[in-house]
């Protein structure tokens, strides 16, 4: 597999890899191609590195890996080792905030999701810790989320599927370009939620809300 090629300044997103569920080849590959960084977290190297991706950094605790083997045997001595020890906080929390110390402004993220229901859901729930801090996109094969801002409006095309998640609420909602509207409705995580909702023709889909935290997640075919 190719590796990923150096934009300047971080015009484009850096890529981070977590220990879930991996994803496709033909995904990786995708944002692979245009990402100025990559960083594996922990166990997430061995698997990157068994397919011929090239990373940047490899952060981690490094309880039960010994980091200078692992380069020598998937040949990336050019990796930079990031240790971290810190109980207090995830790998996932300490990748992300590494990025941000780099200057990094968006980061799309793959294998987050998946395996054990804690690490999904601890994972997700970041996105509204580091909301307006950092711009994050989750990726799988199936679809991507990101948080949204307090106004979004984004060009679809018919028959896109989408789904507003509130996070774990999301006041007076309103929405244009949608099969089933919503006009300053409250969202709330357990009661109402927004899933799957339809573009019912090429055009501009916007969304507004006043307060809480509203996760955007679109399908993919």
């Amino acid at each position: 597999m190719s590796s990923h090629h150096i934009v300047k300044d971080f015009q484009e997103p850096a890529l981070l890899i977590a220990d879930g569920e991996m994803c496709s080849l033909a995904l990786l590959e995708s944002l692979l191609e245009w990402s100025p960084m990559v960083l594996a977290l922990d166990n997430a190297f061995m698997k990157v590195a068994s397919l011929g991706v090239k990373v940047d950094y490899w952060l981690g605790d490094f309880d039960d890996v010994n980091p200078n083997e692992e380069l020598e045997k998937w040949q990336q001595s050019h990796v930079q080792v990031v240790h971290t020890p810190d109980q207090n906080a995830t790998d996932f929390e300490k990748g992300v905030d590494f990025l941000m110390q780099k200057g990094v402004r968006e980061v799309n993220v793959l294998w987050a999701t998946g395996k054990r229901f804690d690490h999904s859901l601890g994972n997700m729930s970041f996105l509204t810790k580091y909301h307006g801090k950092i711009k994050l996109v989750f990726y799988n094969d199936y679809s991507r989320m990101y948080m949204l801002n307090h106004s979004f409006s984004k060009w679809y095309k018919k028959g896109q599927i989408i789904s507003l998640m509130p996070l774990p609420f999301a006041k007076a909602v309103s929405t244009t370009g949608l099969k089933y509207l919503l006009d300053k409705e409250d969202l709330e995580w357990g009661i109402r939620i927004g899933t799957s909702n339809e573009v019912p023709h090429d055009g501009e889909v916007s969304v507004n809300y006043t307060d809480g935290h509203l996760l955007m997640i679109e399908a993919v075919e």
